[in-house]
């Protein structure tokens, strides 16, 4: 909360209000939305916007993570999840990090029988969609 207020960000929410279930062990799962969403904090410039969704589509529960900050360059985003990589080395080192935020991150997701994407521009921003299966009602 601190980094939002002092960055002055816009954050908006949309949460589907049908009863979406979805089975997960929330102890971890929570560990895919904090690294989404701090690193949609970290890499989202001044005044800028982070829009989180909660919708269900094609019998799937989709969660997006969308932010308009750095970006991240195409040749880059299949390596993101992969153990210790870095876009940018240098700006890591100042920002922190250990890499291993979205390989941990697509690992639960996968353990929960989902899958996790990107799709990002450079200096436009990125947009994280974790697809998980619903829960059978």
């Amino acid at each position: 909360k601190p980094q939002i207020e002092k960055k002055k960000l816009e954050i908006t929410t949309d949460f589907d209000k049908k009863n979406l279930m979805f089975e997960v062990d929330s102890k971890l799962f929570r560990m895919v939305l904090q690294n989404l969403f701090s690193n949609a904090v970290k890499y989202t410039p001044e005044k800028g916007m982070i829009a989180l969704s909660l919708v269900r589509e094609n019998g799937s529960a989709k969660i997006i993570v969308r932010d308009n900050g750095i970006g991240i360059p195409e040749e880059e985003q299949t390596k993101i999840f992969d153990r210790f990589y870095r876009v940018d080395k240098g700006r890591s080192r100042e920002m922190g990090g250990t890499g291993l935020g979205l390989s941990i991150a697509q690992w639960i997701t996968e353990t929960h029988g989902g899958k996790i994407f990107v799709q990002s521009e450079v200096n436009k921003g990125s947009v994280f969609t974790v697809v998980l299966p619903l829960a059978r009602e």
